[in-house]
């Protein structure tokens, strides 16, 4: 079994699995790109080449120095589009079937395809005079796929493929004449070909550069993509985007650390209760259905749903990165909960009451487990008096309490609040200040 893609020198160092499915997918897209392009190129070239044949067969013999045959081009080209679409389509069945392409058939198909204007100009050369031939069109054809070799994003596949042109043509300008008893004499001129010759090479060198800048930078955005990737599974699939740019943005790593944040519990009332009497597959589907509703506005929100309690959950605003509007963000939210759950009953034959409380406070936040295993959490007394202020909602039959503190930074979200005096909160020694927004 052929294993992906493994890092070469500019990627030394471990990379993920995605890292390396991602990568060996864009690579053979990039080689996708550019097999269509020869082949485009080549029809392309046919077509023309036709069409002025047939349209001014003068011109086409005044340039061929005598009658110009198209059986030449289609024994050359016509075999060559059929080889390059094979191809083609084997690079594209290896990307869906996510196998890298053996570096052995790399070369190989670089060293064929290079080959081709080697083809053409030996015909060239053999009809049109040597001489003539070598400072024709065809030489410059070595640069067509020097240039496309940059697609393949492989410094080393772009420099065989400049040497290969430049051995072509040096064996050909040099060996061709006394093969087929040419009257020329290229050793007369042979610093000159070598000089061609050697700006082929450097060319291939230069494209190999640019395919490495390229490779570059595609591994950068696939590495970005995967960190993205990474960041969304560690905060769960409940993350808003909006979150994870931030995340990324600031660079944020696994280190625990001291937040400002609104901390929620939302709890579904009498939920088990009212399960017991139901098949487990319609509990787990009424479930499903109000937590898409509940997370969805605490995405829009900017909150992320750190976790879910059985019939319930717990989320934070303003972590994993500070948030001054942290306090007005969870009352919104909590308050267009209401709204939705209210909406959601209408169309079910199975309503739910909800309980929510908020508190702001420091907390620590990080990642905390063993080393086989993670998850990102809030620890402090702020996040124990959110629980506490939500329990309460039992006791006074109300559906949203926060503390006095998301009540001062709530603003304009805490309108209509009801303050319910200093009340005994279990847990703590003195009474605290509680409102009820619903």
């Amino acid at each position: 079994m052929r294993s992906w893609w493994r890092p070469q020198a500019a990627w030394r160092g471990e990379v993920s699995p995605e890292f390396s499915r991602a990568f060996v997918r864009e690579v053979l897209n990039t080689e996708r790109v550019r097999m269509k392009a020869l082949i485009v190129t080549s029809v392309i070239g046919l077509a023309v080449v036709t069409t002025v044949s047939w349209l001014h067969p003068q011109f086409v013999e005044q340039v061929w120095k005598k009658q110009f045959s198209l059986f030449y081009l289609y024994a050359i080209f016509v075999p060559f589009i059929i080889v390059e679409s094979i191809a083609l389509a084997v690079v594209s069945w290896e990307r869906d079937h996510r196998h890298d392409i053996p570096y052995i058939r790399r070369y190989l198909n670089a060293l064929v395809e290079t080959s081709l204007p080697t083809i053409v100009l030996g015909v060239q050369m053999m009809h049109m005079g040597d001489e003539r031939a070598l400072g024709f069109i065809v030489p410059m054809l070595y640069f067509m796929f020097i240039t496309l070799s940059t697609l393949r994003l492989d410094f080393w596949l772009s420099t065989f493929t400049g040497a290969v042109a430049a051995a072509e043509m040096f064996a050909m300008a040099m060996f061709f004449p006394a093969f087929h008893a040419s009257a020329y004499d290229p050793w007369s001129e042979v610093g000159f070909h070598v000089a061609r010759s050697v700006v082929l090479l450097g060319g291939g060198v230069l494209a190999g550069a640019v395919a490495a800048q390229l490779r570059r930078q595609f591994a950068s955005s696939i590495a970005a993509a995967t960190a993205r990737d990474r960041v969304t599974n560690l905060f769960g699939q409940h993350v808003s985007p909006q979150v994870v740019e931030r995340l990324l943005t600031a660079k944020s790593d696994d280190a625990a650390d001291r937040h400002n944040v609104a901390v929620m519990f939302v709890d579904i009332r009498s939920f088990t209760a009212a399960a017991r009497q139901r098949k487990p597959e319609e509990v787990v589907q009424r479930l499903d259905r109000a937590f898409e509703v509940l997370v969805d506005v605490i995405d829009r929100n900017g909150g992320i749903v750190n976790k879910f309690l059985g019939d319930g959950f717990l989320a934070l605003f303003g972590a994993p990165l500070e948030d001054p509007d942290a306090g007005n963000r969870a009352v919104t939210a909590a308050r267009e909960i209401l709204q939705a759950m209210e909406r959601e009953n209408a169309a079910s034959d199975w309503p739910l009451r909800l309980g929510i409380g908020i508190h702001i406070g420091e907390v620590v936040a990080g990642n905390v487990g063993s080393s086989r295993r993670k998850e990102y959490t809030v620890i402090g007394d702020t996040v124990n008096f959110a629980a506490r202020l939500e329990a309460l909602n039992k006791e006074y039959g109300s559906q949203l309490l926060v503390s006095s503190n998301v009540y001062a930074a709530a603003r304009d979200g805490s309108g209509n609040a009801v303050s319910l005096g200093e009340i005994a909160v279990r847990g703590y020694d003195q009474p605290v200040a509680v409102w009820r927004l619903a």
